[in-house]
């Protein structure tokens, strides 16, 4: 059971309910409203193609090395911590075995509502508003976790606990998988191009090349094991933590 269920949908619009409003982080109104907010964002960057240009060719390489880290049925109770444009959430739903489940929580009703449509009556998925660092669900609740493309747009504070959420709400054993950008190497001229880039349209991003994602681990965390991968000279990374 969940601690307190802030708003919850089966995909079908009848069971599409946002029964207590959860507040909108400041950083993201401020910030990202043009990216996720506005209803104009939504019809301009929910375009395949405009994804993968985004990410220089690398939507579906990056899309694809998480789905591997789920085996293919996906069994047990998986959670997507952020809606994402482009057909990540669709893959996986497709790939989750009989009696298994995928929930997706985000903050922005117009997100949510976005990838209602995008799932086109996927049963066994169900849709959460909630702030991805306030999680609702219970302690090792989960299986498995995937944060696709979330933590670049957190400032630190909040990065440090969605990331201590996550981890409160697999069991252990579970798995935990990251995708987002990572420091690139010196000699990638990406690193020269993407440095002013997220710097003007996502400043925390920034925040990814100087410090890992395990750094943010709480202190009393004893992973069973983690491992990292990096993509596209270091610009796009994968971790994986066991539980």
């Amino acid at each position: 059971m969940e601690k307190t269920l802030t708003a919850a949908s089966a995909i079908p619009r009848k069971n599409f309910r946002m029964t207590t409003p959860v507040a909108l982080p400041r950083y993201l109104e401020e910030t990202y409203w043009w990216a996720y907010l506005h209803p104009r964002a939504v019809r301009l960057f929910e375009r395949q193609w405009l994804v993968n240009l985004i990410l220089w060719g690398n939507y579906a390489k990056l899309r694809d090395a998480a789905l591997r880290e789920f085996g293919s049925p996906i069994t047990g109770k998986v959670l997507q911590v952020a809606c994402c444009y482009g057909n990540f959430s669709q893959r996986l739903a497709q790939r989750l075995a009989p009696g298994s489940r995928l929930d997706v929580v985000d903050v922005a009703p117009v997100q949510l509502e976005n990838l209602r449509k995008k799932l086109n009556g996927q049963p066994r998925v169900f849709l959460h508003r909630q702030d991805s660092a306030n999680l609702a669900f219970t302690d090792a609740s989960y299986d498995q976790v995937v944060v696709y493309f979330l933590l670049h747009e957190q400032p630190e504070a909040v990065r440090t606990r969605t990331i201590e959420e996550v981890l409160r709400v697999v069991r252990p054993g579970g798995k935990v998988v990251f995708i987002d950008y990572h420091r690139p190497h010196r000699l990638n001229p990406f690193r020269y191009l993407m440095m002013p880039v997220l710097k003007w349209l996502e400043p925390f991003a920034l925040g990814m090349w100087h410090k890992d994602i395990t750094e943010h681990l709480p202190a009393a965390a004893r992973p069973a094991a983690v491992e990292k991968q990096t993509y596209f000279g270091g610009l796009y990374q994968k971790v994986v933590i066991i539980v």
